[in-house]
C-alpha cells in the first residue's frame, strides 16, 4: 500500500493550497481517508476526515469554513483544498487510510492503518 501525498508549499497568510494524495495497492472505496497534521514540536493531530463513498466528511473545528476534503474513488485519489491559511496551519500533512468495518469517522491517527510520507506547509509572509 502506498499513500502520497503533494501539494505542500510556501504561501502567504489568507492564501490557498490544495493537497493530493494518490493511493495504491488497496481497495480505496474499502477506505475512510484522512488528513492529518504535525507542526513542529507538537502531536499529530486531525484535519478531516471521508468516508469511504464521500457522503459524511468530518472537520475539524480549527479548519471547518476554511478546509474542504473531497475524493474520487475511480481514480483513487483524495485532496485537501486549503483556503484563507493562517500562520497555524503551517504543518506536515499526512494523508491516511482507515480500513473501519463500522461507519465511523474516526479522528484518532491511532485507527488508521496506511499514512503516507506526508507534504510540508509553511504559511509565512
Amino acid at each position: 500500500v502506498q499513500l502520497q501525498a503533494s501539494g505542500g508549499g510556501l504561501v502567504q497568510p489568507g492564501g490557498s493550497l490544495r493537497l493530493s494524495c494518490a493511493a495504491s495497492g488497496l481497495t480505496f472505496s474499502y477506505y475512510s481517508m484522512g488528513w492529518f497534521r504535525q507542526a513542529p514540536g507538537k502531536e499529530r493531530e486531525f484535519v478531516a476526515v471521508i468516508s469511504r463513498s464521500g457522503n459524511r466528511i468530518h472537520y475539524a473545528d480549527s479548519v471547518k469554513g476554511r478546509y474542504t476534503i473531497s475524493r474520487d474513488n475511480d481514480k483513487k485519489m483524495v485532496w485537501l483544498q486549503m483556503n484563507s491559511l493562517k500562520p497555524e496551519d503551517t504543518a506536515i500533512y499526512y494523508c491516511a487510510a482507515d480500513r473501519t468495518i463500522l461507519s465511523v469517522l474516526n479522528t484518532q491517527p491511532d485507527d488508521y492503518d496506511y499514512w503516507g510520507p506526508g507534504t510540508e506547509v509553511t504559511v509565512s509572509s
